[in-house]
């Protein structure tokens, strides 16, 4: 997925995002460049940096849905965060640079999943070996030949009865494990080195937790931890997860719009909104951040701001940090035709959602042409008559449809239920008046 051009993204996005064309052609670009820039000489590499990107529009568009679809799509470090849950060095919250942390958390999850994928084989066997030995000790040394040859048998026998899964109701006791990585959310770095110069000084002490009696089925899911600990080497897995979050790390900035001081505010000058945007200016421009990986720079991290600008605007933004989003997308409010192809069209639709859901209780439900119609009018109305909320309204509005069905789900069970238009009208006619 490293390579795909700009339009094979598109066309990726195109399954699950109805509409918003210039905003999927703009970030298909962006993460193309990502691919070119790695291709290049080292030194031309460091001089290209990312053009991060300015997301406007309502609530409800998509602009998260694009961003989310784009970093499952390529396994990119990603992660979302509001920018109004930020707070200005010095004052009592989350500081900025936490999300490049926990950016750098995503990674590492990223990475030891792989790895895990890689050496599934080798770690599967270490767990069957593990609770193997549990249940047929092993013999003392210098056992004679014959009973070596029974432990064999034994032992082979054990391996069979367990990979049919025949073991699984047997108790074992197994090692908790135990994190020594003490949190690190909302500290400054000093305190997180404080920390980790603890966790050496120690030399890992109490890593092991207590032992506990389980089943063996719960047993394999405890030790897939302990063998991965064991067969996977840490900093090496550490030195890959850097690295893909200083090359491909992606942070979604959202409710950006609500850091902007508008110019008719009152208090022009506020000093929390202001702080956190000058706050995150080093961060967007590049600067390096201490994390459990290490220092993370954050030069070619690329960073999507997204925001509805209902109450302010883009300009009100500090100067410093409107440069560092060159590139602006504006993306389009919601039509009816666009609302009713969002209920039908996408992979995993609307539609297709409740009727898998209503199928567990062998329930078929059937939606008539009219009635989707229906369901992306009246959600229309609601957006106009009160706060337009985007696609989230379908939600509100098939929700109350089905309402009753579902409550009743069991007196249907085995039946064909259809959604018509009169139904939607009865449901959602009066409410959205």
């Amino acid at each position: 997925m490293d390579n795909l051009t700009p339009k094979e993204i598109v066309e990726h996005l195109d399954k699950y995002v109805i509409g918003q064309d210039d905003a999927k052609k703009t970030i298909a670009v962006a993460l193309r460049n990502r691919y070119r820039r790695m291709q290049l000489s080292p030194e031309m590499q460091h001089d290209v940096t990312p053009k991060n990107i300015l997301m406007i529009g309502s609530t409800g568009v998509g602009k998260t849905e694009i961003a989310r679809r784009l970093a499952k799509m390529m396994n990119l470090p990603f992660i979302k965060v509001e920018a109004s849950k930020y707070t200005e060095v010095g004052f009592v919250g989350r500081d900025v640079e936490s999300m490049i942390r926990d950016l750098a958390a995503t990674s590492m999850g990223i990475v030891r999943e792989a790895e895990n994928e890689k050496n599934k084989e080798k770690i599967e066997n270490y767990i069957e070996n593990k609770i193997i030995e549990k249940l047929l000790p092993p013999l003392p040394a210098g056992a004679s030949e014959q009973k070596q040859a029974e432990y064999d048998a034994s032992f082979a026998r054990m391996q069979e009865r367990f990979s049919k899964g025949e073991l699984d109701h047997l108790k074992i006791k197994v090692t908790m494990p135990h994190n020594a990585n003490l949190p690190e959310d909302g500290l400054p770095p000093q305190m997180i080195q404080v920390q980790e110069s603890i966790i050496k000084v120690l030399g890992g002490m109490g890593k092991k937790g207590p032992e506990k009696e389980v089943s063996v089925a719960d047993a394999k899911k405890i030790l897939a931890q302990e063998a991965s600990e064991a067969l996977l080497d840490e900093e090496q897995l550490k030195i890959l997860a850097l690295e893909k979050v200083e090359k491909g790390g992606i942070v979604f900035l959202d409710e950006v719009d609500k850091i902007a001081v508008a110019a008719t505010s009152q208090s022009r000058q506020d000093p929390s909104k202001e702080g956190v945007q000058r706050d995150l200016l080093p961060i967007v421009e590049g600067s390096t951040v201490h994390t459990k990986l290490g220092m993370v720079k954050t030069d070619h991290i690329l960073f999507i701001a997204a925001g509805a600008f209902h109450l302010s605007k883009p300009s009100d933004l500090i100067p410093e940090l409107q440069g560092r989003f060159p590139l602006r997308v504006e993306l389009d409010s919601l039509d009816e035709e666009t609302l009713y192809r969002i209920l039908t069209e996408p992979k995993n639709s609307l539609i297709k959602q409740y009727q898998a859901l209503m199928k567990v209780e062998d329930v078929e439900l059937v939606f008539d042409e009219e009635a989707l119609h229906a369901i992306a009018h009246y959600s229309l109305l609601a957006n106009e008559k009160t706060e337009d909320i985007g696609a989230r309204r379908l939600h509100t509005v098939m929700e109350k449809i089905l309402e009753d069905i579902s409550f009743l789900a069991d007196e249907y069970e085995g039946e064909r239920v259809t959604i018509d238009k009169e139904l939607v009208d009865s449901k959602i006619g009066k409410v959205v008046e």
